[in-house]
């Protein structure tokens, strides 16, 4: 009975911890959790009559539709190839940014280019398709401001798909960018300034410092932020691809990714078993590649791993 009278004591004792420890934690779990339940709809024909529990199973048939179809390994391509460019690309001038910020001398001007790159992650993607039409449209800025000024006929963005693949890396790096600068900024504001003081005092020069003391000791959280972004490689922005590009059809061999071949999929078969088995592949998948990536970075330098 002691260990109990303890622990009851513990509880009153720590009532506010506690209390605010199983409010997050309820949320996380009814939130989180209790809809995994959903995930026996991948492997059934689902009905609306008969609902999660009545719909007979269909076993793996779901996931055979995946990879049977030209369409889906199409998405399943693009899907990977976009999300390995905007994770080199993205993290890359992310981090060049955040050196660059923490160098300038005045906090005012820091602190508006870091309110300038940030605020297009707050735009929702039906904002930034807008956006994009006016400067890609056929009479939209790049055509009638520059291309033709120059002497060049007009390009007809929303019907050449080979473009897509630069495009939608400078959408995603111009949205995106200034969310990831936030956290290198932060890791390099952290870094402790008896480190440059020492330089300095060695007559280190600012790159100096920058190659073999800030780059150095953020590598821990460029290792991290890496490690989750390889985990959600299999998942794409579907208002990157889906709003941007304006769903147009002749786009597909290069916009269209697992999510919104899942959505669309969807619309034109009404197969919510087929859709659940698009996204339990994706978490499946995401959650080994992160398992994989995490112990390769413990081989390579075990105090940089995740876990």
């Amino acid at each position: 009975m002691r260990p109990r009278a303890g622990l009851i004591h513990n509880l009153v004792k720590y009532r506010a911890l506690f209390l605010m420890v199983v409010l997050p934690a309820a949320v996380l779990i009814f939130n989180n959790y209790v809809p995994m339940f959903g995930l026996i709809v991948a492997f059934k024909n689902y009905n609306f009559e008969g609902g999660i529990l009545g719909s007979p199973w269909e076993g793996i048939d779901n996931f055979r539709y995946l990879f049977q179809t030209p369409d889906a390994l199409t998405a399943t391509r693009n899907t990977v190839l976009y999300n390995a460019v905007f994770i080199v690309v993205n993290t890359a001038i992310a981090i060049l940014l955040a050196v660059g910020l923490n160098e300038l001398r005045s906090r005012k001007l820091a602190k508006f280019f870091q309110s300038s790159l940030l605020f297009p992650y707050f735009l929702s993607f039906v904002a930034v398709s807008y956006l994009a039409y006016a400067f890609l449209g056929g009479y939209g800025f790049i055509n009638k401001s520059i291309l033709e000024p120059l002497g060049f006929q007009p390009v007809s963005w929303y019907t050449e798909p080979a473009y897509w693949t630069v495009i939608l890396p400078l959408v995603n790096l111009w949205k995106n960018v200034g969310y990831g600068m936030v956290f290198y900024l932060a890791a390099i504001v952290g870094i402790d300034q008896e480190y440059y003081e020492a330089a300095r005092i060695d007559g280190a020069s600012k790159w100096q410092q920058i190659r073999g003391i800030t780059i150095p000791l953020i590598v821990p959280v460029i290792v991290v932020l890496v490690i989750l972004q390889i985990g959600r490689i299999f998942n794409a922005d579907f208002g990157l691809f889906y709003q941007v590009p304006l769903n147009t059809g002749v786009l597909y061999p290069t916009t269209n990714v697992i999510d919104t071949f899942v959505y669309r999929s969807l619309l034109v078969s009404g197969n919510v078993g087929m859709s659940a088995a698009g996204s339990f592949y994706q978490s499946v998948v995401g959650f080994a590649l992160v398992l994989l990536t995490n112990f390769a970075v413990r081989r390579a330098s075990r105090e940089n791993a995740l876990f």
